[in-house]
């Protein structure tokens, strides 16, 4: 993978707004998981007979407590922490994103059969010593097994190659917050590293089109217009058709009418990642705030905290950290390590040849993102 376009100075508001940007994306992700963390295993109908005729307008209790995040947030937030890595290893030569992005995960990967940190790997870096990430939260049997050895799958081998779940989908915002990137490139990043757990061409081209989304919105574009990039950038590649056909089938849906569950539906159950991105653009498009979008994506029979992660991931990208509701951030699980690690991945982004170079490099910050 070449390495990005970009390299132009940012002014301070330029920064404010990008910093917002990416604080309203991951926070945003991991309402929408929250709030379908609780119901993503009922029918609709199930869901109307616990929580009342509108369905879950709130948190509900999942995990054992109310505003729980799921493994969509967990893989996010190890992308980020791969993202910034990469960056940071630029310095001694090296520069393959992929990689950096297949060792978060393979850290996250280890959150998931360790007991918690272990503090004899100071190469592991802050974010996996952050206790609450070791929690299981149902994670996706693709996940597990792309990660359960140190072969990295690329799309010319990738591991699980019939698999097109919508764990690729739900972990791939964070590319699109490579804003000096060129949208191509950040297309394949998405598609390469999905490529390290499910195979299947839907599965991998759904992230590239999914990260090229986010990235057009962090460019300031319209969510009717990015999506019509990202269906111009499949249209080039072989496989696109599931997935173009579901984009288009959002985009659809969003003419026939008011928004109804009934409508969500429609598109299918988010289980499979074409779904999930269809559910969760349409969603977003149709959104009157974030709350209603939020609220729409995950009251379906179908991969509720997926559909709601998606939606959210995209309506904070577009609107910034303020548009997110508020009571919903107060008690979100995670928070202040998913401001942090956002925060982080913002200065990287934004002032990196200030904290790390090839001769000269801020300790604190090579201890949190170890170049190891």
């Amino acid at each position: 993978m070449s390495a990005p376009v970009g390299g132009s100075l940012w002014g301070r508001a330029d920064q404010q707004d990008f910093r917002s940007r990416v604080r309203g994306c991951l926070l945003g992700g991991a309402i929408g998981d929250a709030l379908g963390a609780g119901v993503e295993f009922d029918s609709l109908d199930a869901i109307r007979a616990t929580h009342g005729p509108d369905g879950v307008t709130n948190y509900v209790p999942a995990y054992g407590r109310r505003g729980a995040v799921t493994d969509d947030t967990q893989m996010t937030l190890f992308t980020v922490d791969g993202l910034i890595r990469a960056h940071v290893r630029r310095d001694t030569g090296a520069w393959h994103p992929p990689t950096d992005v297949h060792a978060a995960h393979r850290r996250w990967y280890r959150t998931q059969h360790e007991w918690g940190p272990d503090e004899r790997r100071p190469e592991d870096g802050w974010l996996a010593r952050q206790e609450w990430l070791y929690a299981q939260r149902a994670p996706g049997r693709a996940c597990l097994s792309g990660l359960a050895d140190e072969r990295m799958g690329t799309v010319d081998n990738p591991k699980n190659p019939d698999s097109k779940g919508c764990g690729t989908v739900m972990r791939s915002a964070p590319f699109g917050l490579l804003v000096g990137w060129e949208p191509q490139l950040v297309f394949q990043l998405g598609v390469e590293c999905a490529a390290q757990t499910h195979g299947h061409p839907t599965g991998m081209l759904a992230a590239g089109a999914f990260a090229a989304i986010v990235h057009a919105l962090v460019r300031n574009d319209d969510l009717d217009a990015a999506v019509q990039k990202a269906l111009a950038q499949l249209a080039t590649r072989p496989g696109h058709e599931e997935t173009s056909e579901a984009l288009r089938q959002a985009l659809g849906a969003v003419r026939q009418g008011l928004p109804t569950p009934e409508r969500v539906a429609s598109l299918g159950e988010g289980w499979t990642a074409e779904e999930a991105l269809a559910i969760g653009v349409y969603c977003a498009l149709v959104a009157q705030d974030i709350r209603h979008g939020l609220l729409l994506a995950v009251n379906h029979g179908g991969d509720s905290d997926s559909t709601g992660s998606i939606c959210g991931n995209l309506l904070g990208a577009l609107h910034g950290e303020t548009s997110l509701p508020p009571a919903w951030v107060a008690e979100l699980e995670g928070r202040a390590t998913i401001l942090e690690l956002a925060d982080d991945f913002a200065m990287e982004m934004t002032q990196g040849p200030a904290l790390h170079g090839p001769g000269d490099s801020a300790d604190i910050w090579l201890e949190r993102y170890p170049r190891g």
